[in-house]
């Protein structure tokens, strides 16, 4: 399974992108129940879905930087 790429989640608006992260959140929290309780069959997910939050988290922070940017001039 490859990595996301970070140009799919620069395609999604405000609203997907806080969705997105909500989901791979609640996704990443049902992952380590799973580990914790010697369930999980695909450890790598963990790592994956990481990535993926740390990339849409990496978005919405530079969307923010850029809104308040654009407030200062």
């Amino acid at each position: 399974m490859p990595m996301p790429k970070i140009a799919d989640a620069r395609a999604l608006s405000d609203e997907e992108l806080s969705n997105e992260i909500y989901a791979v959140k609640k996704e990443l929290f049902e992952l380590r129940l799973q580990q914790a309780t010697r369930q999980l069959n695909q450890p790598h997910l963990i790592r994956l879905r990481k990535h993926k939050l740390a990339q849409l988290l990496t978005v919405e922070g530079e969307r923010k930087r850029g809104e308040r940017r654009e407030e200062k001039k």
